[in-house]
């Protein structure tokens, strides 16, 4: 397993599990919570940190991570990856497969895996490519990457979607028998070709070539009848429309395995921003309308759509200093996810704390079947734990992120809530915006 297995005490005191009741005192042995209770003993040589009387979860997890390496270590490595992870309060990440060379054998993600377990900050689970070379044309070693050192259990092409439903059906019934999962990148090619905003009036007003929303609808349609026909399990990547809304609410209707992320970004800003042409909000897909905006937050409330993935994305400057339509899409989103959420879902009183744990942290282990994260906050349980401060803000500025990137959309914004500690299996992996390694 990667990362660090603990071996002392540590107790955090004055915490409230799941934002819930009096504060109590959480006792973490050897990696395993130990006891929780008021007051409790502190045993000598132990590390106190005092929560104050904040919100504890278990540690997140994101189904949706790009860390670059190997290939783009200009821009982010699994170091900086997963010290951006612990400081935005996860425990593991998912680190998606269209690296260079691509991540489509075991090799490479074996060696994805033993390089995140060396750096011991989150849980580095790498993502396996479903076709070679992402060319959608012949399925990768899929078999042979389950079966290595990673255990690798998502696979995906994200970036490009699998866009030949004969390779996707096969995919499927491939993935069904190893048991593990398919991610779909929901993006029809034919109809987003030379797109790069949301396909709309302000697309339109801008001169920008429009992205419609059928090309996601479509491709979700599709496979949910794929995956009906195979008996298989299939996951959309970054929902992004009132439109995938309904077809996700209409297949799990139907009893189709299919489940859904969604982005922080999509929850939370729009095309209006693309006024400024600024590159930094060029993303795949597009960010829409506020009407999907409000569509996906009450999705996510529902558990229509079932959790959040960052889909952090970093890029080198040269990459978003530039004119909008030559911009890389992809925005920054690890460090400030769960301040993101606050602000579109807790503020408004769509998700509390508990539900903040559902769609953060248990319900995306649970999808890829990790039974040592988004566990219960109870004794006997691995401390995969996160500490949040809901009412200490901050504001974000790109260059002092973890990242080796800075395009990060919310430049300047105060974020509403603060991570004061991660945990990995009792071992403190970040504290008081300080990654410890």
């Amino acid at each position: 397993m990667p990362g660090p297995d603990a071996t002392g005490t540590v107790v955090l005191q004055q915490v409230r599990p799941y934002g819930e009741g009096d504060p109590v005192d959480v006792a973490v042995i050897d990696g395993t919570i130990a006891e929780i209770g008021s007051s409790l003993t502190v045993p000598e040589g132990a590390e106190i940190i005092d929560g104050a009387g904040a919100v504890l979860l278990p540690g997140l997890v994101d189904l949706h991570t790009h860390l670059r390496e190997p290939g783009r270590e200009d821009t982010e490595t699994i170091r900086t990856g997963s010290r951006a992870a612990a400081l935005g309060g996860y425990t593991a990440v998912f680190a998606m497969a269209n690296t260079d060379p691509v991540a489509d054998n075991s090799t490479i993600t074996d060696n994805v895996w033993r390089v995140g377990r060396d750096v011991g900050l989150v849980d580095v689970h790498p993502v396996g490519a479903v076709t070679v070379g992402l060319a959608g044309e012949q399925l990768a070693e899929m078999g042979m990457m389950a079966s290595g050192a990673a255990g690798v259990r998502l696979f995906s092409d994200d970036g490009k979607c699998v866009f030949d439903p004969l390779i996707m059906r096969r995919a499927l019934e491939y993935a069904t028998g190893l048991g593990v999962l398919i991610a779909q990148h929901a993006e029809e090619p034919r109809l987003t070709k030379g797109a790069v905003a949301h396909e709309g009036p302000n697309a339109a007003r801008l001169g920008l070539a429009g992205w419609p929303r059928a090309a996601e609808e479509s491709i979700v349609v599709r496979d949910a009848l794929l995956a009906r026909d195979a008996g298989a399990r299939v996951h959309i990547c970054h929902a992004s429309t009132e439109g995938t809304v309904e077809l996700l609410r209409w297949a799990k209707d139907q009893g189709i395995a299919i489940t859904a992320e969604v982005t922080p970004h999509h929850l939370f800003l729009n095309d209006e921003r693309l006024a400024t042409y600024d590159g930094v909000n060029r993303v795949n897909p597009p960010l829409r309308e506020t009407r999907d905006n409000l569509a996906l937050r009450q999705a996510l409330a529902d558990g229509v759509i079932d959790c959040v993935g960052t889909d952090h994305a970093p890029h080198a400057a040269q990459e978003k200093c530039c004119e909008f339509a030559l911009a890389k899409p992809g925005m920054l989103g690890l460090e400030t996810a769960l301040p993101i959420i606050v602000e579109t879902m807790v503020v408004p009183g769509l998700l509390d704390w508990r539900g903040v744990a559902r769609v953060m942290s248990e319900r995306p282990a649970e999808i890829v079947g990790l039974t040592d994260q988004g566990r219960p906050i109870a004794v006997g349980e691995p401390a995969n734990l996160t500490i949040v401060d809901p009412d200490r803000s901050w504001v974000v500025h790109g260059p002092d992120l973890a990242s080796l990137s800075d395009n990060t959309p919310y430049e300047s914004m105060t974020m509403p809530a603060t991570v004061v500690a991660t945990l990995l299996r009792g071992v403190v992996t970040a504290r008081d915006g300080r990654a410890s390694a």
